[in-house]
């Protein structure tokens, strides 16, 4: 990876955040598979896809078998190495570690770019998109999912759990992981970055944290942003915010797993 401007993101996804998505692959993909759907539906067969911020590299996988070829970019080293590693038989899937707002896609390479929750961190989103405009071919298309606001979605409730203990561990609605949750402003960012025909359509899925309950408290509490507020509280309070996030988790315990309903919005855009 040479150029990059995302640079407390790059330092972020190459430490712990990187590595535990890494490590927890599957754990990611059950919180966060049940989307897939609503970007893959948008893959033509003769598709050449690039997947933004791909993560550990399941839809950049199920893209390319779904069209003719498909590479993710992401700013972690872990985890493109478990991306590399789960398609070594699947020629016609590669991936680079790549800033995606400043590298230098060659120009009109792909037919549709895409991202599951990986465009929200952009340093300069309309760079970024402007970026991924001129790798896309005249009259490419654009879909990727992005978080809705928090407020009245069941993460919004386990994490109000918290909000007596700790700080928001995503930040405001509207910036951060929420940085696109106002329709009005994700048109406006990719209007100026040369898409039309923009729209946003609310979705939802399930999203699997655990097994039950303690589990899923476990894996929450392990999470980048909700370890790190936990590390700036003192041990008791911190013990006070895990027992707040087991009892918030437990209503949406079932038998087999514990299950949120998730919420996002589906992007769509054409290149001008």
């Amino acid at each position: 990876m040479t150029d990059v401007v995302n640079t407390a993101q790059a330092e972020a996804w190459n430490g712990y955040e990187g590595e535990h998505w890494a490590s927890h692959a599957d754990r990611y993909d059950a919180v966060n598979s049940g989307f897939n759907g609503y970007v893959l539906d948008r893959v033509r067969a003769d598709d050449r896809v690039l997947d933004i911020g791909c993560g550990n590299g399941q839809l950049t996988r199920l893209a390319g078998e779904r069209g003719r070829a498909a590479t993710g970019v992401d700013l972690s080293g872990p985890m493109l190495a478990t991306a590399r590693a789960r398609a070594a038989d699947l020629p016609d899937v590669r991936f680079e570690q790549a800033d995606a707002q400043v590298h230098p896609f060659p120009d009109g390479e792909y037919d549709l770019a895409v991202s599951r929750f990986g465009v929200m961190f952009f340093a300069d989103p309309v760079a970024a998109f402007a970026n991924i405009r001129r790798a896309l071919r005249p009259g490419g298309r654009l879909a990727f999912l992005c978080m809705t606001a928090l407020a009245g979605t069941d993460l919004g409730a386990v994490f109000g759990a918290l909000a007596a203990y700790l700080p928001q561990p995503t930040g405001p609605d509207g910036s951060g992981p929420t940085s696109f949750a106002d329709p009005d402003r994700t048109k406006a960012v990719l209007g100026e970055a040369g898409f039309e025909d923009v729209e946003c359509t609310r979705v939802e899925a399930d999203q699997v944290w655990g097994r039950d309950v303690p589990d899923a408290a476990r894996f929450i509490g392990d999470w980048g942003p909700v370890r790190h507020h936990l590390g700036m509280v003192d041990e008791a309070t911190a013990a006070r915010a895990r027992e707040a996030l087991t009892e918030a988790l437990r209503p949406f315990a079932g038998p087999d797993a514990v299950r949120l309903r998730g919420t996002a919005w589906l992007v769509t855009a054409k290149r001008s």
